[in-house]
């Protein structure tokens, strides 16, 4: 298992990842066979979508915004309840094939780290397993 910090800068903030996926899959010598990418957070989430429009993204957070507020009589005491809602929504991990030593995505994917409470400095953690 190979795993990388990312440092957000906002409290909402979505990271691009594919660099470090590539990076962490070479490191582990997976050529074929499949990437568990795990966010090891609570308020944060993990997503494959577009990477040709910014627009996608900044939609994403509005969306989201909208559907789960950040006031909304929420009894967390941490006052970060739309930060857990919103993960959950998004997941905390995601798989990706990966053939000849790299993630296999659709020609406008990426892979996004999802922060919802930031900025904060967090982990990724990526697990491969071969083909048999």
């Amino acid at each position: 298992m190979k795993k990388f910090s990312l440092q957000t800068s906002s409290r909402t903030d979505f990271i691009k990842m594919d660099r470090q996926i590539a990076e962490a899959i070479a490191e582990m010598g997976l050529t074929e066979g499949v990437a568990t990418i795990f966010i090891p957070h609570t308020t944060a989430g993990i997503t494959i979508n577009e990477n040709a429009d910014p627009d996608v993204t900044a939609d994403m957070e509005l969306v989201l915004d909208r559907v789960v507020p950040w006031s909304g009589g929420y009894r967390h005491f941490e006052g970060n309840t739309a930060a857990h809602v919103k993960a959950s929504m998004m997941g905390s991990s995601a798989q990706v094939i990966v053939s000849g030593g790299r993630p296999q995505l659709g020609t406008w994917q990426s892979i996004y780290f999802c922060e919802f409470d930031g900025p904060r400095t967090r982990q990724v953690w990526v697990k491969g397993l071969s083909e048999q």
